[in-house]
Protein backbone atom coordinates (compact mmCIF):
# COMPACT_ATOMS: atom_id res chain seq x y z
CA UNK A 1 0.00 0.00 0.00
CA UNK A 2 1.25 4.17 -0.25
CA UNK A 3 2.28 5.84 2.20
CA UNK A 4 2.61 9.59 1.92
CA UNK A 5 3.70 12.76 4.07
CA UNK A 6 0.53 14.18 6.10
CA UNK A 7 0.53 16.94 9.03
CA UNK A 8 4.06 16.31 9.43
CA UNK A 9 3.34 12.74 9.67
CA UNK A 10 3.51 9.57 7.37
CA UNK A 11 -0.03 7.89 6.87
CA UNK A 12 -0.33 4.43 5.25
CA UNK A 13 -3.04 4.81 2.75
CA UNK A 14 -4.91 2.77 0.06
CA UNK A 15 -7.88 3.76 -2.61
CA UNK A 16 -10.29 2.05 -4.93
CA UNK A 17 -12.71 3.04 -7.63
CA UNK A 18 -11.67 5.43 -10.79
CA UNK A 19 -9.20 8.61 -9.26
CA UNK A 20 -11.72 10.89 -11.65
CA UNK A 21 -14.71 10.09 -9.40
CA UNK A 22 -15.83 11.96 -6.39
CA UNK A 23 -13.72 10.69 -3.48
CA UNK A 24 -15.09 9.54 -0.01
CA UNK A 25 -12.46 9.69 3.29
CA UNK A 26 -13.18 6.87 5.14
CA UNK A 27 -12.01 6.78 8.90
CA UNK A 28 -11.58 4.46 11.04
CA UNK A 29 -11.74 4.07 14.76
CA UNK A 30 -10.11 3.66 18.37
CA UNK A 31 -7.37 1.32 17.96
CA UNK A 32 -8.61 0.14 14.35
CA UNK A 33 -6.66 -0.42 11.22
CA UNK A 34 -7.75 0.69 7.48
CA UNK A 35 -8.91 -2.93 6.92
CA UNK A 36 -11.60 -2.37 9.40
CA UNK A 37 -13.39 -0.57 6.75
CA UNK A 38 -13.74 -4.19 4.86
CA UNK A 39 -12.27 -4.50 0.81
CA UNK A 40 -15.56 -5.83 -0.47
CA UNK A 41 -17.09 -3.12 1.44
CA UNK A 42 -14.63 -0.21 -0.05
CA UNK A 43 -15.22 -2.04 -3.46
CA UNK A 44 -19.19 -1.36 -2.96
CA UNK A 45 -18.87 2.31 -2.33
CA UNK A 46 -16.97 2.21 -5.33
CA UNK A 47 -19.27 0.52 -7.29
CA UNK A 48 -21.50 3.46 -6.65
CA UNK A 49 -19.28 6.13 -8.27
CA UNK A 50 -16.61 7.02 -5.44
CA UNK A 51 -13.32 7.18 -5.77
CA UNK A 52 -12.47 5.37 -1.81
CA UNK A 53 -9.40 6.15 0.18
CA UNK A 54 -9.11 4.41 3.18
CA UNK A 55 -5.93 4.77 5.52
CA UNK A 56 -4.13 4.18 8.75
CA UNK A 57 -4.97 6.73 11.53
CA UNK A 58 -1.42 8.18 13.39
CA UNK A 59 -0.40 5.38 16.17
CA UNK A 60 -2.54 2.62 14.18
CA UNK A 61 -1.86 0.31 11.70
CA UNK A 62 0.94 1.20 9.53
CA UNK A 63 1.05 4.79 10.06
CA UNK A 64 3.56 6.19 12.20
CA UNK A 65 3.43 6.04 16.02
CA UNK A 66 4.03 8.66 18.62
CA UNK A 67 5.95 6.52 20.71
CA UNK A 68 8.37 9.49 21.97
CA UNK A 69 7.43 11.53 24.69
CA UNK A 70 5.69 11.59 28.07
CA UNK A 71 2.67 8.71 27.52
CA UNK A 72 -0.58 10.13 28.79
CA UNK A 73 -2.13 9.34 31.86
CA UNK A 74 -5.56 7.65 31.34
CA UNK A 75 -6.67 8.09 35.29
CA UNK A 76 -6.02 11.57 35.08
CA UNK A 77 -7.59 12.13 31.76
CA UNK A 78 -10.76 10.34 33.04
CA UNK A 79 -10.53 12.35 36.06
CA UNK A 80 -11.06 15.33 34.06
CA UNK A 81 -7.44 16.28 33.53
CA UNK A 82 -6.57 16.38 29.81
CA UNK A 83 -3.05 18.00 30.10
CA UNK A 84 -0.79 14.60 29.53
CA UNK A 85 -2.92 14.22 25.96
CA UNK A 86 -0.21 13.86 23.66
CA UNK A 87 -2.69 15.29 21.47
CA UNK A 88 -6.45 15.67 20.24
CA UNK A 89 -9.37 14.79 18.10
CA UNK A 90 -8.86 18.33 15.95
CA UNK A 91 -5.11 16.82 15.56
CA UNK A 92 -6.44 13.66 13.97
CA UNK A 93 -8.67 15.90 11.79
CA UNK A 94 -5.22 17.89 10.13
CA UNK A 95 -4.05 14.62 9.14
CA UNK A 96 -7.48 13.47 7.43
CA UNK A 97 -6.95 16.77 5.28
CA UNK A 98 -3.22 16.44 5.31
CA UNK A 99 -4.30 13.43 3.25
CA UNK A 100 -6.10 14.62 1.22
CA UNK A 101 -3.67 17.94 0.68
CA UNK A 102 -1.52 14.84 -0.51
CA UNK A 103 -3.52 13.30 -2.95
CA UNK A 104 -4.39 16.43 -4.44
CA UNK A 105 -8.04 16.38 -3.81
CA UNK A 106 -9.55 19.78 -2.94
CA UNK A 107 -13.08 18.45 -1.60
CA UNK A 108 -14.43 15.35 -0.35
CA UNK A 109 -17.25 13.60 1.01
CA UNK A 110 -16.20 11.83 4.43
CA UNK A 111 -17.55 9.15 6.75
CA UNK A 112 -15.87 8.12 9.59
CA UNK A 113 -16.58 4.96 12.24
CA UNK A 114 -16.90 5.58 16.25
CA UNK A 115 -13.53 8.04 16.63
CA UNK A 116 -13.24 8.39 12.79
CA UNK A 117 -16.76 9.93 13.26
CA UNK A 118 -14.82 12.38 15.67
CA UNK A 119 -12.45 12.99 13.54
CA UNK A 120 -15.25 13.55 10.09
CA UNK A 121 -17.03 15.63 12.40
CA UNK A 122 -14.17 17.97 13.72
CA UNK A 123 -12.98 18.43 9.62
CA UNK A 124 -16.55 19.28 9.17
CA UNK A 125 -16.50 22.01 12.10
CA UNK A 126 -12.99 23.63 11.15
CA UNK A 127 -13.03 22.82 7.41
CA UNK A 128 -16.57 23.00 6.08
CA UNK A 129 -15.28 24.10 2.69
CA UNK A 130 -12.82 20.52 2.31
CA UNK A 131 -15.89 18.86 2.34
CA UNK A 132 -18.98 17.64 -0.02
CA UNK A 133 -21.00 15.82 2.78
CA UNK A 134 -20.48 13.89 6.19
CA UNK A 135 -21.44 10.39 7.30
CA UNK A 136 -21.50 10.16 10.77
CA UNK A 137 -21.18 6.35 12.20
CA UNK A 138 -21.86 4.72 15.76
CA UNK A 139 -19.88 8.06 16.87
CA UNK A 140 -20.77 11.01 19.25
CA UNK A 141 -20.43 14.93 19.78
CA UNK A 142 -18.42 14.51 22.95
CA UNK A 143 -20.50 16.19 25.51
CA UNK A 144 -19.84 13.83 28.34
CA UNK A 145 -23.32 12.54 28.59
CA UNK A 146 -24.59 10.85 25.47
CA UNK A 147 -23.27 8.14 23.94
CA UNK A 148 -21.42 6.49 27.59
CA UNK A 149 -20.43 2.77 26.88
CA UNK A 150 -21.85 -0.29 29.13
CA UNK A 151 -19.89 -1.56 31.91
CA UNK A 152 -18.48 -4.58 30.33
CA UNK A 153 -17.67 -2.18 27.41
CA UNK A 154 -15.88 0.18 29.46
CA UNK A 155 -13.78 -2.71 30.95
CA UNK A 156 -12.35 -3.78 27.55
CA UNK A 157 -11.30 0.02 26.75
CA UNK A 158 -9.28 0.30 30.24
CA UNK A 159 -8.00 -3.20 30.48
CA UNK A 160 -4.61 -3.80 29.73
CA UNK A 161 -3.20 -4.65 26.12
CA UNK A 162 -1.99 -8.52 25.38
CA UNK A 163 1.51 -9.61 25.22
CA UNK A 164 2.25 -12.14 22.39
CA UNK A 165 -0.02 -13.49 19.47
CA UNK A 166 -2.26 -15.95 20.32
CA UNK A 167 -3.60 -13.72 23.91
CA UNK A 168 -3.67 -10.53 21.07
CA UNK A 169 -5.93 -12.97 18.41
CA UNK A 170 -7.98 -14.46 22.05
CA UNK A 171 -8.29 -10.26 22.86
CA UNK A 172 -9.45 -9.33 19.68
CA UNK A 173 -12.23 -12.37 19.54
CA UNK A 174 -13.11 -11.39 22.56
CA UNK A 175 -13.40 -7.99 22.05
CA UNK A 176 -15.75 -8.44 19.01
CA UNK A 177 -17.75 -10.61 20.65
CA UNK A 178 -18.86 -7.85 23.27
CA UNK A 179 -18.69 -4.73 20.57
CA UNK A 180 -20.20 -7.24 17.73
CA UNK A 181 -23.83 -7.33 16.48
CA UNK A 182 -26.31 -9.49 18.12
CA UNK A 183 -28.77 -9.67 15.42
CA UNK A 184 -25.42 -9.98 12.94
CA UNK A 185 -23.03 -12.21 14.34
CA UNK A 186 -20.39 -12.58 11.87
CA UNK A 187 -18.88 -16.71 11.96
CA UNK A 188 -16.42 -17.60 14.11
CA UNK A 189 -14.03 -18.88 11.36
CA UNK A 190 -14.58 -15.55 9.50
CA UNK A 191 -13.39 -13.51 12.72
CA UNK A 192 -10.58 -14.94 13.66
CA UNK A 193 -9.30 -14.68 10.23
CA UNK A 194 -9.64 -10.85 10.67
CA UNK A 195 -8.17 -10.89 13.60
CA UNK A 196 -5.35 -12.73 12.83
CA UNK A 197 -5.44 -10.75 9.26
CA UNK A 198 -4.97 -7.56 11.15
CA UNK A 199 -2.68 -8.90 13.76
CA UNK A 200 0.01 -9.96 11.52
CA UNK A 201 0.00 -6.53 9.09
CA UNK A 202 0.76 -4.47 12.67
CA UNK A 203 0.70 -6.23 15.76
CA UNK A 204 1.55 -2.42 17.59
CA UNK A 205 -1.00 -1.85 20.34
CA UNK A 206 0.45 0.79 22.05
CA UNK A 207 -1.16 3.61 20.13
CA UNK A 208 -4.51 2.70 21.59
CA UNK A 209 -3.91 5.06 24.55
CA UNK A 210 -2.93 7.53 23.03
CA UNK A 211 -5.67 7.87 20.50
CA UNK A 212 -8.34 7.28 23.61
CA UNK A 213 -6.68 10.35 25.26
CA UNK A 214 -7.24 12.13 22.53
CA UNK A 215 -10.86 11.63 23.02
CA UNK A 216 -11.02 12.39 26.51
CA UNK A 217 -9.39 15.47 26.37
CA UNK A 218 -10.83 16.90 23.28
CA UNK A 219 -13.82 19.31 23.97
CA UNK A 220 -17.47 18.94 23.03
CA UNK A 221 -17.97 19.56 19.55
CA UNK A 222 -21.72 20.16 19.75
CA UNK A 223 -21.90 24.20 19.46
CA UNK A 224 -19.21 23.79 16.14
CA UNK A 225 -22.09 21.16 15.26
CA UNK A 226 -24.72 23.52 14.97
CA UNK A 227 -23.00 25.14 12.71
CA UNK A 228 -22.92 22.58 10.11
CA UNK A 229 -24.52 23.04 7.16
CA UNK A 230 -22.96 19.94 4.59
CA UNK A 231 -25.74 17.04 4.27
CA UNK A 232 -25.37 15.11 7.14
CA UNK A 233 -25.85 11.41 7.85
CA UNK A 234 -25.81 10.24 11.10
CA UNK A 235 -26.07 6.24 11.30
CA UNK A 236 -26.33 4.31 14.72
CA UNK A 237 -26.36 0.63 15.81
CA UNK A 238 -29.39 0.39 18.63
CA UNK A 239 -27.43 -2.43 20.02
CA UNK A 240 -24.14 -0.47 20.14
CA UNK A 241 -22.50 -1.16 24.23
CA UNK A 242 -19.32 0.77 23.44
CA UNK A 243 -20.79 4.41 22.14
CA UNK A 244 -24.62 3.69 22.69
CA UNK A 245 -26.84 5.13 20.26
CA UNK A 246 -28.08 8.28 22.33
CA UNK A 247 -24.14 9.25 20.78
CA UNK A 248 -25.63 9.26 17.29
CA UNK A 249 -29.07 10.69 18.48
CA UNK A 250 -26.72 14.05 20.24
CA UNK A 251 -25.13 14.23 17.08
CA UNK A 252 -28.00 14.22 14.65
CA UNK A 253 -30.12 16.76 16.63
CA UNK A 254 -26.95 18.67 17.00
CA UNK A 255 -26.53 19.29 12.96
CA UNK A 256 -29.33 21.23 11.41
CA UNK A 257 -30.99 19.03 8.82
CA UNK A 258 -29.46 15.62 9.94
CA UNK A 259 -30.51 12.53 8.67
CA UNK A 260 -30.80 10.02 11.76
CA UNK A 261 -30.81 5.88 10.52
CA UNK A 262 -30.76 4.07 13.64
CA UNK A 263 -30.55 0.50 12.78
CA UNK A 264 -32.01 -2.07 15.27
CA UNK A 265 -29.81 -5.20 16.48
CA UNK A 266 -26.30 -3.42 15.06
CA UNK A 267 -23.99 -3.24 17.35
CA UNK A 268 -20.22 -1.67 17.24
CA UNK A 269 -19.38 -2.69 13.83
CA UNK A 270 -19.87 -2.87 10.22
CA UNK A 271 -22.13 -5.99 9.78
CA UNK A 272 -21.62 -7.64 6.09
CA UNK A 273 -25.38 -8.13 6.05
CA UNK A 274 -25.76 -4.66 6.63
CA UNK A 275 -23.42 -3.30 4.16
CA UNK A 276 -26.31 -2.55 1.45
CA UNK A 277 -27.96 -0.37 3.74
CA UNK A 278 -25.11 1.45 4.49
CA UNK A 279 -23.67 1.83 1.06
CA UNK A 280 -26.94 3.25 0.47
CA UNK A 281 -27.61 5.13 3.34
CA UNK A 282 -23.72 7.39 2.39
CA UNK A 283 -24.64 7.10 -1.45
CA UNK A 284 -28.31 9.34 -0.86
CA UNK A 285 -26.41 11.82 1.73
CA UNK A 286 -23.49 12.53 -0.56
CA UNK A 287 -26.65 12.62 -3.97
CA UNK A 288 -27.72 15.75 -1.53
CA UNK A 289 -24.71 17.68 -2.59
CA UNK A 290 -25.67 17.99 -6.26
CA UNK A 291 -23.69 14.63 -7.41
CA UNK A 292 -25.61 11.69 -8.94
CA UNK A 293 -24.30 7.97 -7.96
CA UNK A 294 -23.70 5.30 -10.62
CA UNK A 295 -26.96 3.04 -10.03
CA UNK A 296 -25.43 -0.29 -10.74
CA UNK A 297 -27.67 -3.59 -12.04
CA UNK A 298 -27.47 -5.27 -9.13
CA UNK A 299 -26.34 -5.22 -5.64
CA UNK A 300 -22.40 -4.54 -4.68
CA UNK A 301 -23.46 -7.35 -1.75
CA UNK A 302 -25.68 -9.15 -1.35
CA UNK A 303 -27.93 -8.85 1.31
CA UNK A 304 -31.38 -10.93 1.31
CA UNK A 305 -31.94 -10.76 5.71
CA UNK A 306 -31.77 -6.58 5.38
CA UNK A 307 -35.31 -5.06 4.53
CA UNK A 308 -36.95 -1.47 5.27
CA UNK A 309 -39.13 -3.06 8.15
CA UNK A 310 -35.81 -3.37 10.29
CA UNK A 311 -35.03 0.57 9.84
CA UNK A 312 -36.88 2.69 12.48
CA UNK A 313 -36.18 6.19 10.49
CA UNK A 314 -35.01 5.80 7.02
CA UNK A 315 -32.13 8.26 5.65
CA UNK A 316 -33.22 9.68 2.19
CA UNK A 317 -32.79 7.74 -0.50
CA UNK A 318 -33.00 3.96 1.48
CA UNK A 319 -36.31 3.58 -0.21
CA UNK A 320 -34.21 3.13 -3.28
CA UNK A 321 -31.69 0.16 -2.17
CA UNK A 322 -29.98 -1.10 -4.72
Amino acid sequence: MPRTKANGIELEYETFGDPQNPTLLLVMGLGMQLLGWRRDLCEGFAARGFQVVRYDNRDSGLSDFLDQGPQPDLRALIGGDPSSAPYLVRDLSLDALGLLDALGIERAHIAGVSMGGMIAQQVAIDQPGRLLSLSSIMSMPGDGSSGQPTPEAMALLLSPRPQGREAAIERGMHTWRVLGSPDYPEAESSLRAHVIEAYERSSRSDGFGRQLAAILASPDRTPGLREVTLPTLVLHGTADPLIQCSGGEATAAAVPGAELLLLPGMGHNLPEQLWPVIIEAVTANAAKAGWRPVRPGRPAVECPAVGLPAVERPAVGLRQLP
